[in-house]
């Protein structure tokens, strides 16, 4: 038999004339992209969890997700100065299922689009952290703060209108836990799915010292030695890192062993000079919100009681600072629940927030980290992109491609290649690169790794896999909701340079602005796909869908530009105006 000693790529997924970050910045190689190519999936009750039955499209009339969509992060940008991050905002791991399904929220598609910044300023005066997101981890999910957007109004718990609208603000965790998946998230009205505390999920997909119980398929902080720092989990809003909860003993010494570190808040119990809310009433804030709110501390809640136990508010919480106890000798973190030291991802040092846990891995105050940010909170979501930048990962349909070593048991050669969901392959072989013979058609992707036996590999010396076709798709970037999101869909919606005569279909949503020409046969002045013009189009209204579609011819031409290509198309004005409706798609076609 002969040694396979080559395997060539029919299609890259991501052509060779894209350029790529080659720094080693934690802040852009720190992704977790393993499963950026598979669907998100969910359970929606404990019935389908202990099946194992998943969804991959879901809707309870409030959150719709009617197309798949693919896991987390799904591209990193890089500037001098900005990190951006393109995500769906949904987990790799199987979400759900949430109070066994009388939770009212599912999660959908985000379309995240997620900058911060790559130096850090540290301001005298801190920025209080708002109710939603206030960072984004690795798995490409949306970080929360430790509030749940609920206060003390003087007389009853009320709903934040936005900003900070009092001085005891209701504890995500302890009233909203219930509502937690077993990755410890949920999703708010517009389908945000969201960490509050301990990502213990993604910490077990990122080996962080927690195990899986696959019976009940649920997490568990490990009871073994820990033996490695704890990875980085995501970024906030000022640019600083979020690790796992274990780190080195010595904040300035890697070689000082490893332990869980300790938070600086404590219950307002009456232990540590706290004092006793229970004895002596909610008469006033603590000295790490008076400092947040700039307020004095003479700020009246409720009286603790069964309907308002001790721990229900954030201002329950005191910070050991205030009470002559020492950071770095009684207690680990600060009162923004970090710290200045050395990790292995910054060996000179850095400051870094720490996912606060107890010895027994429940979550502890605050958390992720504290009220306010300690760095320059210039991060968030944007729009676009206004500025150069160097693309450092690209994932989900546009991703990576890769052959594994073949296993190879004459006369059969097992072949196996990353993949995503929704994709159809075709296998090649060539014993001289210039007849090729087709070995398979129509493999259908089993995940983000296919494989497929060949009989023939004897007598092969190269082959190649070509992604035939992929199935629709719910697109990290357009409008947010879920529904598909897209202005318009194309089929077939990727090609390769060269391919001529090709036959096009675009479908504008019924849901697009302006809304579709309503009558068949509305002239397209200009279709086109990037700097490429569909020739031949045609409009076909579609009454009961209340869509349109644009049918044409599509010729790539070999030096056309490559990656995802923003899709236009545009109608000759009605009479007695001078412009005609246009409708766009961002990255709605990819060339190969």
């Amino acid at each position: 038999m002969k040694t396979i000693f080559h395997f060539a790529m029919l299609l890259s997924l991501i052509p060779l004339t894209q350029s790529f970050a080659t720094d080693v910045d934690p802040r852009t190689n720190s992704w977790f992209t393993t499963y950026a190519g598979q669907y998100a999936r969910i359970y929606t009750n404990d019935a389908m969890k202990a099946a194992g039955t998943l969804l991959t499209t879901w809707s309870n009339g409030s959150q719709s997700q009617s197309a798949p969509a693919y896991c987390g992060v799904q591209e990193v940008d890089v500037s001098s100065n900005w990190v951006y991050v393109f995500s769906t905002g949904l987990a790799g791991y199987n979400m759900g299922p949430w109070q066994n399904g009388a939770f009212p929220n599912l999660p959908v598609n985000q379309k995240l689009l997620y900058r911060f910044p790559r130096t850090n300023g540290v301001p005298a005066t801190k920025t209080l952290t708002g109710a939603g997101q206030i960072g984004i981890f690795v798995d490409g999910v949306e970080m929360f703060n430790s509030w749940d957007a609920f206060y003390w109004n003087g007389s009853a718990d009320t709903a934040s209108m936005g900003g900070n609208s009092g001085y005891w603000n209701r504890d995500a965790y302890v009233n909203e836990g219930a509502t937690f998946d077993p990755g410890n998230a949920h999703q708010q009205q517009g389908g945000t799915y969201h960490y509050h505390a301990n990502p213990i999920a993604m910490r077990y997909q990122l080996g962080d010292h927690v195990n899986f119980d696959a019976s009940s398929k649920t997490y568990g902080e490990s009871t073994n030695v820990v033996t490695k720092h704890s990875p980085i989990l995501g970024w906030v809003g000022d640019g600083f890192p979020i690790y796992g909860p274990y780190g080195y003993s010595s904040p300035s010494n890697s070689a000082s062993g490893l332990r869980r570190m300790i938070s600086g808040y404590v219950l307002r119990n009456g232990q540590f000079g706290t004092s006793n809310l229970t004895v002596n009433g909610r008469s006033t804030i603590p000295q790490w919100a008076v400092r947040v709110f700039g307020v004095s501390s003479n700020q009246s809640g409720p009286a603790v009681s069964g309907s308002y136990p001790l721990g229900r508010y954030m201002e329950d919480n005191d910070y050991l600072g205030d009470h002559g106890y020492a950071q770095s000798v009684d207690f680990d973190l600060d009162e923004y629940n970090g710290r200045w030291c050395v990790t292995p991802e910054f060996p000179n040092g850095i400051y870094a927030y720490f996912v606060s846990i107890s010895s027994n891995g429940t979550p502890t105050y605050p958390y992720n980290i504290g009220r306010a940010y300690y760095g320059s909170a210039t991060g968030g979501s944007v729009a676009s992109i206004g500025e150069a930048v160097v693309t450092n990962f690209v994932g989900g349909p546009n991703g990576g491609f890769s052959l594994s070593a073949p296993v190879i048991q004459d006369p059969t050669v097992t072949l196996t290649w990353s993949s995503v969901d929704g994709g159809t392959y075709q296998v090649e072989s060539t014993t001289n690169l210039s007849a090729w013979t087709t070995n398979a058609t129509g493999v259908t992707s089993q995940g983000i790794h296919t494989q497929t036996n060949l009989n023939n590999g004897a007598a092969a010396t190269f082959y190649r896999v070509a992604r035939t076709a992929l199935a629709t798709y719910d697109s990290v970037t357009g409008t947010s909701g879920g529904s598909g999101g897209q202005t318009i869909t194309l089929t077939p919606n990727f090609g390769n340079r060269g391919q001529n005569s090709n036959s096009i279909t675009a479908v504008i949503s019924a849901s697009a602005t302006p809304p579709v020409p309503p009558h068949t046969g509305a002239p397209v002045q200009t279709f086109t796909i990037g700097a490429i013009a569909v020739t031949g189009a045609s409009y076909t209204y579609n009454s009961g869908a209340g869509s349109g579609t644009v049918t044409g011819t599509l010729s790539i031409p070999a030096d056309a530009a490559t990656n995802g290509q923003t899709v236009t198309i545009t109608f000759s004005p009605p009479l007695g105006q001078q412009t005609g409706p246009t409708y766009t798609q961002a990255t709605g076609f990819t060339i190969n």
